[in-house]
């Protein structure tokens, strides 16, 4: 994706499942205008403002590429955690993929020394300066690094916090998104036609369960980041 060229194919958008919403019944009022026409009982999104939403979004995504600014990936559904992550890991980016700690955001220094502490005992094994511990008690120590790196491996290296969240499941992760907006962080989400998009700053209307349209708004993301960073 080139700087200043943000523009999507809507047949992309189809083939990947991005149209497909919840059930009739589970409308929220405020998606109506998103939604274009019912298949099986299930609401599907008018793809064409579905793109123009997400072309905004990923505007807003490069600026704040090109400006060097923090962004965070949060998706906590099982589906597609993985995946959240390893694009997360293949960019360098912070991300939460495990559940929500509460103070991530609202907290933020008591979440730094907790991190501090993770790293510290992380460098402290690596150098041997476990080895003076008894068996039993060095087995503790690893126990707790597991717990602590599955807790904050993906903000290791957030040394503020960001300027934005990237949420790939809002209904699961509303907590992250209600952190973000008091501490005025922009939200930008997909949001399924179950899904109130108030709350979010850049609403991308979409399937949020389907692995692959996760998947091809995650790969968009990506690449937007990715070709809108400053060249060192």
């Amino acid at each position: 994706m080139a700087k200043g060229e943000i523009k999507l194919n809507v047949d992309e958008m189809s083939a990947s499942g991005v149209q497909f919403g919840h059930r009739v019944s589970k409308l929220h009022p405020k998606m109506k205008e998103y939604v274009s026409g019912i298949k099986n009982n299930v609401h599907t999104f008018d793809l064409e403002k579905t793109a123009k939403e997400f072309e905004k979004a990923l505007a807003f995504i490069a600026k704040l590429a090109a400006e060097g600014k923090t962004i965070v990936f949060v998706g906590t559904k099982i589906q597609f955690k993985n995946l959240v992550k390893e694009s997360a890991e293949e960019i360098g980016i912070p991300y939460v993929t495990e559940r929500w700690l509460g103070g991530t955001f609202t907290n933020f220094e008591t979440i730094q020394k907790r991190v501090s502490y993770f790293k510290d005992l992380e460098r402290k094994k690596e150098t041997g300066e476990l080895e003076k511990y008894t068996k039993r008690e060095r087995l503790d120590f690893d126990r707790e690094i597991a717990k602590l790196k599955i807790k904050f491996e993906g903000i290791r290296n957030m040394q503020k916090l960001p300027e934005a969240v990237v949420i790939f499941g809002i209904d699961k992760d509303i907590t992250a998104a209600r952190e973000a907006k008091k501490k005025g962080i922009k939200i930008v989400a997909i949001v399924d036609t179950n899904i109130n998009p108030d709350i979010v700053d850049y609403p991308i209307p979409a399937n949020d369960d389907a692995i692959s349209s996760v998947k091809y708004v995650l790969e968009k993301i990506k690449d937007c980041i990715i070709s809108n960073r400053p060249v060192k």
